[in-house]
This record gives C-alpha cells, sequence and structure tokens, in this order.
C-alpha cells in the first residue's frame, strides 16, 4: 500500500496538536474546497503539522479523511491562506498540490483494499500504476488541476525516495528504475509531465531496464489508464504483468552498472546514483516550468478585480465631476476660457428643432405584443386546445387545457437620454472656434426640447475643463470659446461628463458627443481612449464630430462624423441617438 494511501478500515485519524493557531480555520477552509475537485461532498480534510500518518498527506478512504502534515504549508501562516482564492495558493503550491492529489485518490481509488489472497508483488505494482492513472483521470475531470498536479511532484512522487541519502536514493537497480519509471514517465504519457522534463530519468531508466524491457513498461500503464476505478482483477492483472517483465531478483545491481570505486574503498562517501541524479535533474526541471507557468483566471477574482475598477472609475468621475461643476467661476484660473455670448441664429434655432424631433422619434418605440391563453373567451378558439379539453372532460379528469388565445399589446416606456458634450478649445481648433459653439448650443438646446426625460450637460476642454452648461439646465445663448490651449485634457472632460450624467451606469440612453480634431497629446490620448472604451463597454454611445482637415485623429470605437456646419450635423446626432435608444432595449 503506498503510504499515502491507507485502505486499512481500521486506521483511524492522526492525533495532532496544532502548535499554533489558525490549523482548525484552515482546515475547515480545506474542506470547504475539496467537494469540487473531488466531485464528493463528504470528505473532510485535516492540516497540522505531524498529521499524514508520516507521508506529506495521505488519504483514509473508510473515515472518508484526507490528511495534510502542515509542515508543507511552511513558511506560510496558516492563518493568512485563504485557499478559496486561486492566487494564493501559489503560495503554498505544493501543499495545494499534494491535496489535489488526494481528492483524486478520493474520487477513482474505488478498487482497494484487494482480496486478503491476492499476490503482494502483484498488489504493490497495481499501485504503483494506480498513482499516474489517478492523476491521469483528475485531470481529464479537471484539466486545470495539472498545476497543481505538477507543483507536487517533489512533494508527493518522491516521498521516500530518500534523494538527500546517497546512501538510501535509489539506486541502479530494476527494481528501483521500474518504480522510477511508473512514477515519473508513466506521468509522461499521462499529461502532467512532458517528455522535456523526464528525458534525464527515461536515460538512466533505459541504462538499466534496457530498451527492450523499458519499452514493454508503457503498455501497462496506458492500459491501466483506461481501466474503470473500480475494476481490481484489472488492476491486479497488470500488476502481475508489471513483476513479470521485470523478472526475479530486482534488487541486484547488473555488474556493468556497478560503482568500481565503491568496492575498491569501503570507507568512500558514498555518491548519488545515476538513477538518483536523473530524479534531481527532472524534478529541477519541473519546478522551473511551474514557477514559471500562468495560472488559470479565477472567475471570482476577475469579477472582484473588475468590480473594484469599476468602483474606482467611478468614484474618480464623481471626484472629477464635483471639481469641474463646483469650481466658482471667479478661482478658475489658467488659459481654457470663453470670450463671451451671443444670441442664436435663426439656423442654429432651426437645426436645434430638428435634432429635437430626431430624438423624439429616436425615443418611440414600437408596442410589444404579448400571447396569453384562456380556458374562456375572449380570444381565438384553436380547435386542438378545445379537444383536449372535451377529451378531458369526457375522462373525469380536471380540464387543464386553454383553448383560446388573445394577443395584447402595451407601449414600453421610453428611456431617458443623457447627453454630454466635450468641445476641444485647443490651438489646433481655431479655425473652427464658432462652428464648435455653433454645435455645443445646438446639441443641449435639442436635449431640453425633446419630450424625451434628458439631462445634458457641455464642457470645454484644453489645459483645463471648463463647464459651459451645468447638468438639468439649457443654454439661452451661445458661449463663444477662446481656442489657444496648447494641451487637450479629454480624458478629464470624458470623466467629468461621466460624472455628472452617469454615462457608464446603465438605466439610460446615454450618448457622448466629442468635438475635436482628435489632435493630442500622447498621455491624455491613451488615458482617454481607455475612459472611452470603458463607456462603450457598459452601453454608452459615442459621437465624434471632427472638422475636415487632414489631420484628424478621432479616438477609436467612436462614430465619425465629419462637420461641415451646424445643419448636417444635428442629423448626424440624431441618427447617432437613435442607435443609443436602441442599444438600451
Amino acid at each position: 500500500m503506498t503510504a499515502h494511501m491507507i485502505a486499512d478500515p481500521t486506521a483511524t485519524g492522526s492525533a495532532v496538536f496544532p502548535a499554533a493557531p489558525g490549523w482548525d480555520a484552515l482546515s475547515a477552509a480545506l474542506t470547504a474546497e475539496v467537494p469540487v475537485i473531488a466531485d464528493r461532498d463528504d470528505l473532510l480534510v485535516t492540516i497540522a503539522p505531524g498529521a499524514g500518518h508520516g507521508a506529506p498527506a495521505c488519504f483514509l478512504p473508510a473515515m472518508a479523511m484526507i490528511e495534510i502534515d502542515g509542515t508543507h504549508l511552511h513558511p506560510v501562516d496558516p492563518a493568512t491562506a485563504t485557499p478559496h482564492r486561486i492566487s494564493d495558493r501559489t503560495r503554498y503550491a505544493p501543499m495545494w498540490g499534494a491535496l489535489t492529489h488526494e481528492c483524486a485518490h478520493s474520487k477513482h481509488t474505488r478498487w482497494v483494499p484487494p482480496p486478503p489472497d491476492a499476490d503482494p508483488g502483484a498488489v504493490e505494482a497495481a499501485l504503483l500504476l494506480e498513482e499516474p492513472r489517478i492523476e491521469r483521470a483528475q485531470i481529464r475531470r479537471r484539466p486545470d488541476d495539472r498545476h497543481w498536479l505538477r507543483a507536487c511532484v517533489k512533494t508527493i512522487v518522491t516521498d521516500g525516495l530518500n534523494l538527500n541519502d546517497p546512501a538510501l536514493a535509489p539506486a541502479m537497480t530494476p527494481r528501483d528504475a521500474a518504480r522510477t519509471a511508473a512514477l515519473f514517465l508513466a506521468r509522461t504519457d499521462g499529461g502532467i509531465l512532458t517528455r522535456a522534463e523526464t528525458a534525464p530519468v527515461a536515460l538512466a531508466v533505459e541504462a538499466v531496464l534496457g530498451a527492450e524491457t523499458l519499452g514493454k513498461l508503457p503498455a501497462l500503464w496506458r492500459k491501466a489508464f483506461r481501466v474503470a476505478d473500480d475494476d481490481t482483477d484489472a488492476m491486479l492483472d497488470l500488476g502481475r504483468q508489471w513483476c513479470e517483465i521485470i523478472g526475479p531478483d530486482p534488487d541486484t545491481v547488473p555488474p556493468h552498472l556497478e560503482d568500481p570505486t565503491a568496492a575498491s574503498d569501503p570507507s568512500a562517501t558514498p555518491t548519488p546514483s545515476p538513477l538518483a541524479d536523473a530524479i534531481g535533474k527532472t524534478l529541477r526541471k519541473v519546478a522551473r516550468a511551474v514557477a514559471r507557468a500562468k495560472l488559470p483566471d479565477d472567475p471570482a477574482e476577475v469579477t472582484a478585480r473588475a468590480k473594484a475598477a469599476a468602483e474606482a472609475a467611478a468614484k474618480n468621475a464623481a471626484d472629477t465631476a464635483r471639481t469641474v461643476f463646483s469650481t466658482p467661476s471667479g478661482s478658475r484660473k489658467g488659459p481654457t476660457a470663453t470670450t463671451g455670448t451671443r444670441p442664436p441664429t435663426t439656423s442654429e434655432r432651426t437645426a436645434a428643432r430638428v435634432l429635437g424631433r430626431a430624438l423624439t422619434t429616436a425615443g418611440a418605440r414600437e408596442r410589444v405584443a404579448t400571447k396569453t391563453t384562456s380556458p374562456i373567451p375572449p380570444g381565438r378558439l384553436r380547435m386542438r386546445g378545445a379537444l383536449a379539453r372535451q377529451a378531458q372532460l369526457a375522462s373525469g379528469a380536471m380540464p387543464t387545457a386553454e383553448p383560446f388565445t388573445r394577443t395584447t399589446r402595451a407601449a414600453v416606456p421610453i428611456p431617458p437620454l443623457r447627453l454630454g458634450i466635450a468641445c476641444d478649445v485647443s490651438g489646433s481648433m481655431n479655425a473652427f472656434a464658432e462652428p464648435v459653439a455653433s454645435t455645443a448650443w445646438i446639441l443641449a438646446t435639442a436635449a431640453a426640447q425633446t419630450p424625451v426625460p434628458a439631462d445634458t450637460a457641455t464642457v470645454i476642454f484644453g489645459h483645463h475643463v471648463r463647464p459651459i452648461t451645468h447638468p438639468g439646465t439649457a443654454p439661452a445663448t451661445v458661449t463663444d470659446f477662446a481656442t489657444r490651449d496648447n494641451w487637450e485634457a479629454v480624458d478629464t472632460a470624458i470623466d467629468a461628463l461621466d460624472g455628472a450624467l452617469d454615462l457608464s451606469r446603465p438605466g439610460a440612453a446615454r450618448l457622448l458627443v466629442i468635438v475635436s480634431d482628435g489632435d493630442f497629446r500622447p498621455e491624455p490620448r491613451q488615458r482617454g481612449q481607455q475612459l472611452l472604451d470603458r463607456l462603450r463597454a457598459n452601453g454608452c454611445a459615442v459621437l465624434w464630430i471632427t472638422p475636415d482637415v487632414p489631420w484628424r485623429n478621432p479616438l477609436t470605437g467612436t462614430t465619425v462624423h465629419v462637420m461641415t456646419d451646424p445643419t448636417t450635423t444635428a442629423q448626424a446626432i440624431g441618427r447617432a441617438a437613435t442607435a443609443a435608444l436602441r442599444a438600451t432595449r
């Protein structure tokens, strides 16, 4: 029987007395995690220094218990372990791998204990083949567990090999070579290890067993991979075949592999055998690969990170909006400024009415038809339902058929509209200051005139971000801008409008309009793109109005409209608003 598979029905749990607090809580936490790993909900896990019946970990089938020696958690404090988080398991990956291995035993080792009259040699060989078999079965069910099973190779696979003691380490004997082949080369065929990692072991084993003998062993462990979990006869038969291949007198070192130095000088310090040295090389390769491997994403952690990021972004947007819209005009400093106001022209008023009608039309929705059934009129009679009802009545059964159907149509509430407008007042927009001011007024006025519940806000951005219209207000006059800034704080403008209008929060049709040529510095452009991507991911439509210049460079993911005059721009905004409203249906 393997040291960590205790099938004795009389075996009891270890009597351990934790020397430090936290072991009981960690045992409970591990117990909560194993049902999904082992696909059974009756397992109890105990981890503490001294547990495991002398092995790093063990499984006691009679008690449905897994024990883990807490010394393998070192140097992690048990009170700080949070095994429900995949990222935290990397701190104690070998221990978690040992737990996964024992869970694999609990799920797939169902054929032990063997019959009392079974050949002990065959039982020992069968249990040897059982180790790679259950790991192969585990990763078929749960492929991501491969990482943890690789992480515990040194802990579980080499347990009892005494690699640190040359006198007791595996020698160049057929028995040791065959055992090494089953533990390492079988795991290669099973998908746990790679051929590059176990190449040193393969060469050392072949040197002992010979190519012919070694060539016969893989057929046995590959058959074991296909054996049912409870097929005792099949596993014992494979164990007998294993013993026949290895042959008698397996502990004798072949003459051509004997160390002549040790024979001539009995007092010489023993050195590790080539087989033990090969095992060490393989373990180091596996350890390096495990350290470099990328862990699978934990859905819970991904969700938690996304939630934290969303909360941080929302807080930052709210803080920015508070700064932009709450700062008194007299205390503002910097070049970003307005130059005055003027009454709107007749064409601007007309464009605002055109856009207002477009927004009203965009908010109109078709009536939704709903079909219902009833045992009585009114409604359309379905003959199949009527016949079914008559049959139920004739048989004396309670009638359940509803032969009448009718269609009702109800209007869907029109969602409110949140419209944010950001106008670029940097130097590259100097020739387009008037169209930009006109477009900003048309947008805000149209939203105020439409019957659709709407909330708007307008800002200009350059070195700083300045409010033009606050949320909930409509401009009575057109505000002209000074376009002399040499910086474009588009990121701050997007944040301010998001915080003021909740553009990233569902519950309304949301539209962000940016009026700019897109000629930005790298830093605000990069962050502005990130903020815009976040808005779009949360369902906010983005319309980019740009002047017809060769250097125009809108941010990606926007609906681009080349500005000619405010009248045609109003139509484009109407189409974008329609798309935004439809996206919320």
